[in-house]
């Protein structure tokens, strides 16, 4: 009998699961264990014959989240300015769907963007992962760079900083960066966990300024970094474990 062909209460073997993940070698795994580096469900795992159900258990290394072989997929886009937040649109604008790799399955957006905001977007099949974090319960950090065309002042960024009044409540960032003054133009970095609707627009027209280019730079662990504009890419182990870890999955 092959050792790793089990019933699903005898569950898998810890190493297969490891490298099944991608992150290491069966062999590697099993080093790790005898360094006493893994820990599932929050215990620290010594034999070498331990079993798991890479379903419901949780698997850290070195402290870190490590998402088993999961049967989904989990991507990141860098939507470009124009395209709506839609897999669909009844007056024929660009969609998310258009910027799809060739033969994706039925994918969702995890939030939105809205049509004249750029930057990164997580899109997913896994329907409960999209609607765990979309749940305004669940919220996690987003970074937003802004240009606006005119100088803002330290004035002006101090009052954004201390929050503004808007018609659905009173909103503060966590944190508001000056990236650049150049001639008539500032640019800004927003950090903010809210996610209402065209917050971070309203949030500078309340304070006398109207957005010129704005664009989702990350969202918790995931960083847009280089990633070309119109462009994915699958989201890494680690951000997977961080967004898991996040949405108490």
């Amino acid at each position: 009998m092959n050792p790793d062909t089990t019933t699903d209460d005898e569950g898998i073997r810890l190493q297969k699961v490891i490298a099944q993940a991608g992150l290491a070698s069966r062999r590697e795994a099993e080093q790790m264990i005898v360094d006493r580096r893994i820990e599932v469900n929050g215990q620290l795992v010594t034999e070498l014959g331990t079993r798991v159900n890479p379903d419901t258990d949780v698997i850290r290394v070195d402290g870190s989240r490590i998402p088993t072989a999961r049967r989904h997929v989990y991507l990141v886009l860098n939507k470009p300015r124009g395209v709506v937040s839609t897999m669909e649109d009844p007056q024929g604008r660009a969609t998310l769907h258009d910027y799809l790799p060739r033969k994706s399955p039925r994918l969702f957006h995890v939030g939105r963007l809205d049509v004249d905001t750029e930057g990164l977007i997580v899109l997913t099949n896994d329907g409960d992962f999209a609607q765990r974090l979309s749940h305004p319960s669940f919220e996690i950090d987003k970074v937003y760079l802004v240009e606006v065309d005119s100088v803002m002042g330290n004035h002006e960024l101090k009052k954004l900083a201390q929050g503004v009044k808007l018609e659905d409540g009173f909103i503060k960032p966590d944190k508001v960066k000056l990236v650049s003054r150049s001639g008539s133009k500032t640019m800004i970095e927003i950090t903010l966990h809210s996610g209402k609707n065209r917050v971070v627009r309203r949030m500078l027209g309340a304070v006398g300024f109207e957005i010129h280019r704005l664009a989702r730079t990350r969202v918790g662990p995931i960083r847009l970094g280089n990633l070309p504009s119109g462009e994915t890419r699958p989201l890494t182990i680690q951000e997977i474990g961080q967004l898991l870890d996040s949405a108490g999955l």
